[in-house]
């Protein structure tokens, strides 16, 4: 009977310990992108491979504003020289999520 119940302490401390060992770490409080300037780095390091760095250093600044649960960070439309004259266009633009710090869209407006 001593052995037997010996043998279920061991399975239950060896289930207890093993089930430590898979659980999620938490989330931190604000999220994985918890301010503007973690979202502009996250977007413009998922940006460069798919535009090239030249176009990407041409639309910046970024700039990133909070959507819901989202960042989404847009680049900057070019200046006219001259004024009163507009540029038309768009930028890229890079949804991220919050909490879990994934791409959930990239994108370039026209």
């Amino acid at each position: 009977m001593r052995r037997c119940l010996a043998a279920w302490c061991m399975l239950l401390l060896v289930l207890s310990a093993s089930g430590s060992r898979t659980a999620q770490p938490e989330v931190p409080k604000n999220g994985y992108v918890p301010d503007e300037a973690t979202a502009i780095r996250i977007a413009e390091a998922v940006f460069i491979p798919i535009y090239g760095e030249k176009q990407v250093r041409s639309e910046g600044p970024f700039n990133a504003r909070v959507e819901g649960d989202h960042w989404v960070v847009s680049g900057t439309l070019p200046r006219s020289s001259k004024p009163n004259v507009l540029i038309l266009g768009g930028s890229m633009t890079a949804e991220i999520n919050r909490m879990t710090g994934c791409i959930q869209a990239v994108y370039h407006m026209k």
